[in-house]
């Protein structure tokens, strides 16, 4: 019979030879017990050991309070079931094993809950007003002689501050907001006449009015509209006029400006303030003097427009009242 022919290595075995298994160590029991401390001299361990004093006697402790009985909890329900059958015997029905008594302890009476409080609310207290009532007058107090009470009336600051928030808010922007409304804008044309005023049309009042607009254009640069006529009457007074229409900020500064400007050229005075009677027109005069002979220099400054004038044989309130005159035939609000 041949020999068995080796067998094949399985997929991932390794090529080298599998050791032996070792040996089966037999139980402990089995094995002779071996003393560590044979054949070593241990008869010098037993040391004298010094003698300790006696402990004091301890206090005798204090005693214990007496304690409360614990409370006997109640009676449990008890299994009332049938007894377990022994081992061996046949299962009893539950129908025919016997019922035996149910034992319940005493029942504690239930305590019937109330709902829970609700929180206290507190008073809501009104701006301004105290919220606890003023104290009372003890028993027995009375008023001394000749005490007549007299009930003291709390002011209220409220209607007045509201007043005064109505009057800047509304009451300001419209007492300053009128005139302005009023007087810009505007638009300026001469008329032929005024009163007993005519426009003169020759060429030397047209060249003369031609410079003053342009020099009105030139020292004005926001002006948005000049003008400039010379009138005369038949006895032989004559009067300049010229300016322009356009936004103004300030009318009185600007009043003032003008009769600076010309006070080199007609030689003029002091300046003397005129009562125009229109909120925001503002009116200067000066006394002076042109080509040889007195004259009267009046401007009128508004919101809206400037008008200067230059009178021959007037006087100073007469000027001022022509000026106002002859503005508003000039001077139009523009539609």
């Amino acid at each position: 019979m041949p020999p068995p022919l080796p067998r094949r290595r399985a997929w991932g075995e390794s090529a080298e030879p599998t050791p032996p298994p070792p040996l089966p160590v037999g139980p402990p029991e089995h094995q002779t017990p071996v003393d560590p401390w044979a054949g070593v001299d241990t008869g010098g361990w037993d040391l004298p050991s010094a003698e300790l004093p006696p402990l004091p006697p301890l206090p005798p402790l204090p005693p214990l309070p007496p304690t409360m009985p614990h409370p006997t909890p109640p009676a449990t329900r008890q299994w009332s079931g049938p007894p377990a059958p022994p081992v061996g015997s046949h299962p009893v029905s539950p129908a025919a094993a016997p019922r035996s008594p149910q034992v319940t302890g005493p029942r504690m009476p239930t305590r019937p809950t109330s709902p829970p409080a609700p929180p206290p609310t507190v008073p809501k207290q009104r701006r301004g007003r105290r919220s606890t009532p003023p104290p009372a007058a003890p028993p027995g107090w009375q008023a001394p002689k000749g005490y007549v009470p007299v009930p003291v009336r709390r002011r209220r600051r409220w209607p007045w501050l509201l007043l005064l928030t109505l009057a800047c808010c509304c009451g300001c922007p419209a007492y300053y907001g009128f005139p302005i409304s009023t007087q810009y804008p505007v638009q300026a044309a001469l008329p032929a006449e005024v009163d007993d005023l005519k426009l003169r049309q020759d060429s030397r009042s047209t060249e003369a009015a031609r410079q003053l607009e342009n020099e009105v254009r030139r020292e004005h640069l926001l002006a948005e509209g000049t003008f400039a006529g010379v009138y005369s009457t038949s006895g032989g007074k004559q009067v300049t006029v010229f300016g322009g229409t356009g936004f103004r900020f300030s009318p009185e500064s600007d009043a003032e400006a003008e009769i600076s400007r010309l006070t080199e050229r007609y030689a003029l005075e002091a300046a003397e303030s005129v009562d125009t009677g229109v909120r925001g027109r503002h009116e200067r005069c000066a006394v002076g003097r042109s080509d040889g002979g007195d004259v009267v220099v009046c401007t009128s400054v508004d919101y809206g427009s400037i008008a200067t004038g230059v009178f021959t044989r007037l006087s100073v309130a007469d000027s001022a009242a022509l000026l106002n005159t002859l503005r508003a035939q000039i001077i139009q609000p523009k539609s």
